[in-house]
């Protein structure tokens, strides 16, 4: 007991010291919402500029969701699991996207998919276009959402116990069906928290995604890029758009810390 006047004290040091985050992050949330309200936000979502872009958004994110856990998904279980030359350098590679300006991601996705590209030249001589299309949405938010389903879907291989997977292969059991049967079972809420992420970074891409794909009503205007049309035309509708972008990521959040809940219990 004699300790915890000390711990209370810290507690509130800590918490006062915080505070200039706080501020920081809540101004600008509480701004928007602030904002928002009076120009009846619930009447603007009738906007097509709003409709389209919301269901533009949420089909993207969607697959790019998708697309995400089959491309990171083994890579998560390899880099969990074994040591093999090269593992320095695919760490690298799944970090560069974390760290690089969306805008110069976008470049390179155009660089490497447009139409003067090689692979660009191919593909459209197979008769498909990316560059500029709903497709080139969701390559360029799948790019920048697979490494954060890989992060938390390496952490949660990592978790399971090496001796429930002895233990199976002791028993028979082939890789494949090990991964199915004990691996993946047991690290399920991290990939669903994984998923979960991935899903919010998809859903709020910006930058690569007006670089490869442009702002193109109706075929590549996302959310994001709603907020920047909508500036051009009313500050309310803007703020709308902010609105439900905001909504959107706080109900993400939400379910990731129920899996997060449910994970640690």
């Amino acid at each position: 007991m004699k300790g915890f006047p000390a711990r209370s004290e810290g507690r509130w040091l800590w918490m006062t010291l915080s505070a200039g985050f706080v501020l920081l992050a809540a101004l600008p949330l509480g701004a928007l919402v602030w904002g928002a309200l009076p120009g009846q936000p619930l009447r603007l979502l009738a906007d097509p500029l709003v409709r389209e872009a919301l269901r533009l958004s949420l089909v993207t994110s969607a697959a790019a969701t998708v697309l995400a856990v089959l491309l990171g998904l083994p890579v998560a279980y390899l880099l969990a699991r074994y040591t093999f030359r090269g593992r320095a350098a695919l760490e690298v590679l799944l970090d560069l996207p974390l760290t690089l300006p969306p805008v110069v991601a976008g470049l390179g996705l155009l660089l490497a998919f447009g139409r003067m590209s090689l692979l660009g030249q191919w593909l459209e001589g197979m008769g498909l276009r990316l560059a500029f299309s709903t497709a080139a949405v969701v390559l360029a938010q799948t790019f920048l959402a697979t490494p954060l389903f890989i992060r938390a879907a390496k952490a949660g291989f990592q978790a399971v116990p090496r001796e429930l997977e002895e233990a199976a292969h002791g028993l028979g059991r082939g890789p494949w069906a090990v991964f199915w049967r004990v691996s993946l079972p047991f690290a399920r809420p991290a990939l669903v928290a994984g998923l979960v992420l991935a899903w919010a970074r998809a859903l709020g891409e910006f930058g690569a995604t007006l670089m490869f794909a442009g702002n193109l009503p109706g075929v590549t205007q996302t959310l994001p890029l709603a907020v920047l049309s909508a500036l051009d035309q009313n500050l309310s509708l803007a703020l709308a758009v902010g609105l439900v972008s905001l909504t959107l990521a706080g109900l993400a959040l939400g379910l990731l810390r129920v899996v997060e809940g449910r994970w640690k219990a």
